[in-house]
């Protein structure tokens, strides 16, 4: 993972999941707005749901995918999102994702700040 700060509140995270995906996201908190950019592995365009598990549990799988291919064509998905919630929860805490969605609190894309 990459983190950099571009100017006053403007961020840029960037990384590469073991499936070969490839994200940069740009955070604006001030503004309450993301920008992301995926690019896809052609596996994961042709077959998305081998991917839709929670990956930490499945990383031999999802490297055995990643190696089988194939790569190209990658999909360049472009997207616009807005913040709901911000929260300050320290570093390197490890329960910050520590569960696949489905086991999230019924109540947690209702959150707001």
């Amino acid at each position: 993972m990459d983190l950099v700060q571009l100017c006053d509140d403007v961020f840029k995270i960037s990384w590469t999941e073991p499936t070969g995906t490839s994200v940069v996201v740009n955070v604006l908190p001030g503004l309450r707005r993301l920008h992301g950019t995926i690019f896809f592995p052609a596996w994961i365009a042709q077959d998305g749901s081998k991917t839709v598990v929670y990956q930490n549990d499945h990383l031999d799988q999802m490297r055995a995918y990643r190696d089988a291919g194939p790569t190209y064509p990658i999909t360049v998905v472009p997207e616009f999102a807005a913040i709901h919630l911000i929260e300050c929860l320290g570093q390197n805490n490890e329960d910050v994702i520590a569960t696949g969605p489905e086991n999230l609190p019924s109540d947690y894309l209702t959150q707001h700040n």
